[in-house]
């Protein structure tokens, strides 16, 4: 597995969490449990751990940069891609901030609408300045 499929199952697993309203690893292992995540558990594991614990952090920070919009407005998918990316540059160290960017562009480009790179880039500049 490569660092953008362990990407993508961050992603899935922050939107699964956001429909349950349960910011928790609770149901982490079930989740992981037919995926071969060796190569990336340690990434996986850390950055759900950051969004789980600095969730309200998180969702401030994207409040104060995505200008005119909030997370309860913006859609599930993007905002999950905004949740991911927003754990790696403010609590992640050894991911810079620019790939962490480009990485959340590339996919808001295969799972959001055409919009949604451009809204998502704008956003994530913003972070942590």
């Amino acid at each position: 597995m490569n660092r953008r499929d362990a990407r993508i199952l961050v992603m899935q697993y922050i939107f699964q969490m956001d429909a349950q309203k349960d910011f928790t690893v609770c149901a982490l292992d079930g989740f992981l449990s037919d995926k071969n995540i060796t190569n990336q558990k340690a990434y996986i594991l850390n950055t759900i751990d950051c969004v789980c614990q600095h969730i309200d952090d998180i969702d401030s920070n994207i409040n104060q940069c995505a200008e005119g919009w909030s997370v309860n407005r913006i859609a599930k998918v993007d905002l999950s891609i905004l949740r991911l990316a927003t754990a790696e540059i403010l609590y992640v160290s050894d991911i810079p901030k620019s790939v962490s960017i480009n990485e959340a562009v590339e996919l808001a480009k295969l799972y959001s609408d055409d919009k949604s790179p451009k809204f998502i880039n704008a956003v994530l500049k913003n972070i942590g300045q």
